[in-house]
């Protein structure tokens, strides 16, 4: 496939696979149609040849050229394929649009320092397993490392000790090598239903960008467990404004990440018991 697209890739050899379409032609017609020299046409020809595209027939002194359909209907079945797997996803690129947009609109308001100070954000969640569990995958840290990241990002420490005075420290790193380092302490630990902490978004050498409070509780359900997630900023510098123009789609997406985990161990538990 990579050979075929290579090769019509070229504006020259796409105008001749075009005139090969209408019928098979010789070298000479094939120049005379692209404006191009014999020499250059046969070398595309070649080209268009090694890649499966055309086949050349040899009657007598003339050599006749023409379009193999095949390789072109499996390009355009995995160019179909390609579209509709896009299609399919096009809700990534409207969330990356839309933070694009939300940047832009905080860009215009962050004027000065703290000029998101109090602004609050609130996310909920039913989860299919009893409290216990989710309250686990919040304080072990090998749990929380197995959801707690934005798509595209490695978690590489992460910890919210569930205890006054415990340590909260969330750090990971994008695609491009780049660190993001966030540290603070726990408030508040009630087992298995509340925990409060905060969070600084370290910038440069202990400089906070800003600080996120964070109020978690968790309510036992007929379905499972409610998550009810609220925080509020401060400390807000105008250098923060990609992270907290990200913070409501952030959050939204780790929060699934979330339920997706734990509804990925209830239901590995549960395969386990079935066949116990």
């Amino acid at each position: 496939m990579e050979e075929i697209t290579a090769a019509l890739g070229d504006s020259a050899r796409w105008r001749i696979v075009e005139f090969l379409a209408e019928q098979p032609r010789s070298v000479g017609e094939l120049a005379e149609l692209t404006g191009l020299r014999q020499p250059q046409t046969t070398k595309h020809l070649q080209t268009l040849a090694r890649a499966g595209l055309v086949t050349v027939f040899p009657l007598g002194q003339r050599r006749v050229y023409a379009l193999d359909a095949a390789p072109l209907t499996a390009l355009a079945a995995r160019l179909g394929e390609l579209a509709e797997t896009t299609d399919a996803h096009r809700g990534e690129r409207e969330i990356i649009a839309r933070y694009r947009a939300t940047i832009e609109a905080e860009t215009a308001l962050a004027d000065r320092d703290r000029w998101a100070d109090g602004r609050a954000f609130s996310f909920e969640r039913v989860l299919p397993v009893p409290r216990a569990v989710v309250w686990q995958h919040w304080v072990d840290p090998g749990l929380l490392a197995s959801w707690w990241a934005p798509p595209s990002m490695a978690i590489t420490e992460c910890a919210l000790e569930p205890k006054p005075g415990g340590r909260a420290v969330l750090e990971y790193r994008d695609a491009e090598g780049r660190r993001y380092r966030s540290g603070g302490a726990v408030h508040t630990a009630k087992k298995p239903e509340h925990l409060v902490f905060e969070l600084s978004v370290l910038g440069g050498p202990g400089a906070v960008s800003f600080t996120s409070h964070y109020d978690l509780a968790l309510d036992e359900t007929p379905d499972g467990t409610r998550l009810r997630l609220g925080l509020h900023i401060t400390d807000t510098t105008v250098e923060a404004v990609p992270y907290i123009a990200g913070i409501e789609t952030g959050w939204g997406q780790v929060l699934d990440n979330l339920t997706d985990t734990v509804g990925a161990t209830q239901h590995t538990s549960e395969t386990k018991e079935d066949r116990s």
